[in-house]
């Protein structure tokens, strides 16, 4: 799978992705990333990519010129979606990292200053994507947590494809609590179940705690859990519980 940024500070990328996985995925062949300045894409002798926004207001608007030059020339398919990674656009999330990990080529879109111009997000992009709803200086730092997340489901990046099945959010669900060695660490015991060596009391065991920490913690993703009717009976029974320990 190959990754192309594009970006005004092609510098932010030098280091971060020169360690850990990524690194390991690039050299392995898995992954290709390769970053590109926005400014080699210009025609002017000044090599600018923003401007004042027409109709007057403060801060500077990328031009649409040197942006459609950069994707017209990085995009090797048709079909290689382009992402313009902007506050206002579509969350990030499990399922869209999903859909971008089947991709044989990515391309992200660094925004910065007051805004892109709308035509990029009009014709040009698949989509324009926001890791949160808070505005960042630039789309440099989102460009890195997409990528991080993406790459984890391009099969051979991860070791173990368990540990990526079983992560948070895999079925909507956060993931359940995981203990190591000691087993006692000042008095905090790691639960008895997981000594029993029965895999099925083991499995039923972190699929409670999955709910359990799901309903608790982040409630607003259970609408969204298709749940077994065992799960669905489970979950009634830690919402009963819940009400138990608040009355008392």
């Amino acid at each position: 799978m190959r990754f192309d940024i594009i970006t005004i500070f092609p510098e932010m990328f030098t280091s971060v992705f020169s360690g850990g996985i990524i690194k390991k995925a690039q050299e392995k062949g898995l992954l290709q990333v390769v970053v590109h300045n926005l400014r080699d894409f210009t025609a002017d002798k000044h090599r600018q990519v923003d401007d004042r926004p027409f109709g007057g207001g403060e801060g500077m608007v990328f031009k649409p010129e040197p942006i459609f030059a950069a994707v017209e020339s990085i995009r090797r398919t048709s079909q290689a979606p382009a992402y313009l990674l902007s506050p206002q656009g579509r969350k990030f999330d499990d399922r869209l990292a999903r859909d971008m990990a089947r991709r044989r080529q990515v391309i992200l879109i660094c925004g910065r200053y007051e805004g892109v111009d709308e035509r990029v997000g009009q014709s040009l992009v698949a989509e324009e994507v926001s890791i949160g709803d808070y505005v960042l200086t630039g789309g440099e730092p989102a460009a890195v947590v997409i990528l991080d997340a993406v790459s984890r489901f391009v099969p051979g990046v991860v070791g173990k494809k368990g540990s990526v099945e079983h992560d948070s959010f895999s079925r909507g669900l956060l993931d359940f609590p995981h203990y190591t060695r000691p087993r006692d660490f000042r008095g905090m015991k790691a639960p008895q179940a997981l000594f029993s060596g029965d895999h099925r009391k083991i499995a039923a065991w972190r699929r409670r705690k999955a709910l359990e920490k799901t309903w608790l913690k982040r409630p607003d993703l259970m609408s969204a859990v298709e749940l077994s009717p065992e799960e669905a009976a489970v979950l009634d029974e830690i919402r009963q519980e819940q009400k138990e320990r608040n009355k008392s």
